[in-house]
């Protein structure tokens, strides 16, 4: 079974994650940040996991030590997910639009942490949400998951349309990376990854 739960606990968080890769797109989150919330319900969904959230944080200072250590708790489980990575297709590369947005997204699940991150944002807030946190979320996401990413804003007006093509790319190139070729062994000349 593909599946981890990870907790992390600080001073700052308390998270709970609850993943299963193989499953049928049932996605919750509840972290005190509804449009966070919302984006990670579309990572869930559109990657075919079963993803559930939970966070509570000091929102009170700001929502960056709640989004970066989800990611941190997300990213960390997949890794665990993922186990040795046998027989999974390692990279996948996406466009997606969402109306006048479109975001590309490539990653290689490759055991080396990396992170090119080319999206500016046309507004520092969606509603009360600092846009400035996606990028934390996603670099503390494919560090902890320790994968190379690459991704880069091809056109977008709207800031929700642009961080929810965002998430959508993600997911779906995530969904196929972490799928199963039929084929047992690692991919990898190295054979490991």
């Amino acid at each position: 079974m593909r599946e981890a739960t990870v907790i992390r606990t600080t001073k700052e968080t308390d998270v709970r994650v609850e993943l299963a890769l193989d499953g049928s797109g049932a996605a919750a989150a509840d972290t005190g940040l509804p449009f966070f919330d919302h984006m990670l319900q579309q990572l869930g969904t559109h990657a075919g996991w079963d993803l559930t959230v939970n966070a509570k944080g000091d929102l009170e200072v700001d929502g960056h030590h709640t989004v970066e250590d989800v990611g941190l708790a997300i990213g960390q489980a997949l890794a665990e997910a993922l186990g040795e990575k046998r027989g999974i297709r390692r990279f996948a590369s996406i466009t997606v639009p969402l109306d006048e947005a479109a975001v590309a997204v490539a990653l290689d699940l490759s055991g080396r942490p990396f992170v090119a991150h080319e999206v500016e944002i046309p507004a520092e807030t969606i509603g009360t949400f600092d846009t400035g946190l996606v990028e934390d979320f996603v670099r503390a996401f494919a560090t902890a998951a320790s994968m190379t990413l690459h991704v880069r804003l091809v056109a977008g007006r709207s800031p929700h349309h642009v961080v929810e093509a965002e998430f959508k790319a993600l997911a779906k190139a995530l969904g196929d990376a972490c799928s199963l070729t039929g084929r047992g062994s690692t991919p990898s000349t190295k054979g490991t990854l």
